[in-house]
């Protein structure tokens, strides 16, 4: 009898261990699970917070960009196109009426002049601010026309090919990849020391390419990405802000060769332009 009470307080014992056991078991399962979610929680605003700042950088940047166009050409009209106007108006003042005739044609003449410079100032500010061959021929003749400009000069081998670009893109778009283009262009002229650029487009599916290469100095994305988030690069940040105006996105890398450097440009292919 004394056997088998003790046998029965062993097993209940045992029971009673295990079943403190497995609640300690779902106890510290429930608390992992509730730590786990925490850091997934906490990591997520972190990157939601980085997300945040980074818009903020490009919308930044943007926002630098459109008001230093506005200063620049704001600049423009007033140190160069409002002394011509003030002079032109001295010239058809109202004691013009009073002078004889030789001095007044004499005031008209010269009158004239001064107005077709301003003419031709204004046209040469409405060109920088979109230029006639991408308006009147497109995104194709416009970056030809660049490459064959920088090649003229003699100081680089500069060429470009557009494979697939039967139809243009909206003119908006076409705008914004051509200031993209021109910034990549003018950061490699300035800091590469490249010998030569080429350019090519194509299309493939549907994503829009443009493709650079140069044998400069250049940089791999990590640095782009790092300058992007810095308070350096503003012309790369420039770039990034247009990039979210088209929904694309750029890639610089180094040939596997090692011996040339690639950006690579990437953004759905719209409606034809109308």
């Amino acid at each position: 009898m004394f056997l088998l009470q003790a046998t029965k307080s062993g097993v209940s014992l045992v029971l009673f261990l295990g079943t403190i056991g497995m609640v300690i078991l779902v106890v510290a399962l429930v608390i992992f699970i509730i730590l786990h979610q925490r850091r997934v929680l906490k990591f997520q605003n972190k990157i939601n917070q980085m997300e945040q700042e980074q818009q903020k950088i490009l919308l930044n940047a943007s926002i630098k960009l459109q008001e230093e166009e506005r200063q620049r050409l704001a600049a423009d009209l007033h140190d160069d196109a409002g002394p011509l106007l003030a002079t032109a108006r001295l010239y058809l003042n109202e004691n013009l009426v009073n002078q004889d005739k030789a001095t007044q044609l004499q005031s008209i003449f010269q009158a004239r002049q001064i107005i077709d410079d301003t003419i031709q100032l204004i046209r040469n500010i409405s060109h920088s601010l979109m230029p006639p061959t991408l308006k009147n021929f497109g995104l194709e003749s416009a970056v030809n026309d660049l490459f064959q400009k920088i090649s003229g000069s003699g100081a680089i081998n500069a060429s470009s090919r557009f494979h697939e670009y039967k139809e243009r893109l909206k003119g908006e778009k076409e705008l914004v990849i051509f200031r993209i283009v021109q910034e990549l262009i003018n950061n490699i002229l300035k800091h590469s020391s490249a010998s030569f650029i080429h350019l090519t487009q194509n299309v493939h599916a549907d994503k829009f390419y443009l493709r650079i290469h140069h044998d400069g100095r250049g940089i791999v994305q990590s640095d782009f990405d790092k300058l992007n988030k810095s308070n350096v690069g503003l012309g790369l940040k420039n770039i990034s802000s247009r990039l979210r105006l088209v929904q694309g996105q750029i890639n610089f890398e180094k040939d596997i060769s090692q011996t040339y450097y690639k950006v690579t440009i990437e953004m759905p292919k719209d409606e034809p332009y109308q």
